[in-house]
């Protein structure tokens, strides 16, 4: 995995000015009811936004694009079993998006760091999952910088007495996680390396 950074401050050139633009639009039911014709139609409305994404010599490699839905919690559930671990009641426990190295012994240690900060703050490591993707549709640039992506699931420990303490405490985590690993010293323990980035609207955030 490959990640380009903004360039240096040099010249009359400097990094703090660079802004993003990007376009956002939202479909929901009124009344919070899920349904494939929300999906559908927010695939639509991305498809129209290709405009407002940033592109590269290569037509198929951009900066990303993508839609944000809830994932159901039988999902979760029925994958969890699959790897061979239980997944508490719905809201007693976080999932996060892992960007990781595709090097197995970084990734793994990287993995074990987060695994102890995890046990560290109180809560539970209730284990890992690989995430299909499929890399067809991509630049050949678009493909260097593809990370190794997997989810983390996080129990709710017995201290936590509510949600928001809860999201907070997975708040600690990612953020302690992220420095702990970008400054450890080991190979490709940078930032390009490791990102939690939202799955289920969270950065690591509960379910």
């Amino acid at each position: 995995m490959k990640h380009t950074d903004f360039p240096h401050k040099q010249g009359l050139y400097d990094p703090q000015f660079e802004k993003d633009a990007c376009g956002m639009g939202f479909v929901a039911h009124i009344k919070g009811k899920p349904s494939h014709e929300i999906v559908s139609s927010a695939l639509t409305m991305l498809a129209n936004m290709e405009h407002r994404g940033g592109q590269g010599s290569e037509p198929n490699s951009g900066d990303g694009a993508g839609i944000m839905l809830q994932i159901p919690h039988s999902f979760f559930l029925a994958e969890a079993a699959k790897l061979g671990f239980e997944l508490p009641e719905a809201g007693h426990y976080g999932a996060g998006m892992l960007f990781l190295s595709h090097d197995p012994d970084v990734r793994a240690a990287h993995e074990g760091q987060l695994a102890s900060i995890i046990a560290e703050e109180g809560q539970t490591l209730l284990g890992f999952r690989d995430v299909p993707t499929h890399d067809d549709m991509l630049g050949k640039s678009a493909k260097a910088a593809k990370p190794y992506v997997r989810q983390v699931f996080i129990g709710r420990g017995e201290g936590i007495k509510d949600d928001l303490s809860f999201e907070r405490k997975l708040y600690v985590i990612r953020r302690r996680a992220e420095l702990a690993i970008r400054y450890s010293g080991k190979p490709e323990a940078t930032a390009s390396t490791y990102r939690v980035c939202p799955a289920v609207r969270l950065y690591t955030r509960a379910c």
